[in-house]
């Protein structure tokens, strides 16, 4: 069977494949939720990991290059001037080919299978024991979550691996680099990818956009931002935006500027209720 979304996911024998996949793999430590939604997600066929390039990116015996979807490691230059390596990005490579390379593995793709750059966007699984990679580097504070709209599936299996490592203050979680960080704080990491918490002050809704203010001053405190058209997003996971006033929540994303910091959310899986009013 070929790698990649050339052969659509809904011909017969591609749907044989999946069958006879999940059925193999109901048994393996990932869980039945996870495998739930692995059956969800597009059968991408299986490869041999050749070359590990970062902690989230490798390439396969078919040449072709894998990101690894749903989860972000941290980033070594890889030739680009004047970037530093953030911590534990040599530790996050290493780890990664240890477990993977020269493996056989099997791709699971998401809605989009393919990001800009031409690379696969996939989930790993290894053939031989039925492992689940992106699951493994969250538990180890390799990776953090990093779900996009149009790639949000297994967002929650991964949000409870990253989970366990937080708590744990283990690998990246235990470095004040990735620390998690709060209203107050925020405004010293712009143009960073950051997972902030902390209780929503107010909630308002100007014109076509939703705004989660974390302090009095909407000109100069944290906020939240949400195009109001993504809202059906939310409510479909049973979050609604306007009655969020008084609790305390987790998102993630790049913090920007507009009066104050701010990070824009366009799906559900980089908020988190952690407790109510």
């Amino acid at each position: 069977m070929s790698i990649g979304p050339d052969r659509p996911p809904g011909t017969p024998e591609m749907r044989l494949l999946k069958n006879l996949f999940f059925v193999l793999v109901i048994t393996v430590p990932w869980g039945a939720d996870a495998a739930d939604q692995f059956d969800q997600l597009i059968d991408g066929g299986v490869a041999k990991v050749t070359e590990v390039v970062d902690g989230d990116t490798v390439i396969l015996d078919n040449g072709r290059q894998v990101r690894l979807v749903g989860i972000q490691a941290p980033k070594l230059a890889l030739g680009r001037k004047n970037f530093k390596p953030w911590p534990l990005a040599s530790e996050a490579k290493e780890y990664l080919s240890k477990l993977i390379l020269g493996h056989q593995i099997q791709l699971f793709l998401g809605d989009h299978p393919e990001d800009r750059y031409g690379r696969l966007l996939a989930h790993l699984v290894r053939k031989d024991n039925g492992l689940w990679v992106q699951g493994k580097l969250l538990k180890e504070g390799l990776a953090r979550v990093y779900t996009f709209a149009d790639n949000p599936k297994m967002g929650a299996e991964m949000l409870q691996h990253e989970s366990q490592a937080r708590i744990a203050n283990k690998g990246m979680w235990g470095l004040l680099y990735y620390a998690v960080r709060n209203a107050d704080t925020v405004a010293n990491d712009v143009g960073t990818y950051q997972v902030v918490e902390d209780r929503i002050v107010e909630v308002a809704k100007v014109k076509k956009r939703i705004y989660l203010n974390f302090g009095p001053n909407w000109r100069t405190d944290f906020t939240v931002q949400i195009d109001a058209r993504y809202g059906k997003r939310f409510v479909k996971k049973g979050i609604d935006l306007l009655k969020l006033k008084g609790q305390k929540i987790r998102v993630r994303g790049w913090v920007k500027v507009k009066n104050g910091p701010m990070i824009e959310l366009d799906h559900p899986e980089r908020l988190e209720i952690l407790s109510p009013k």
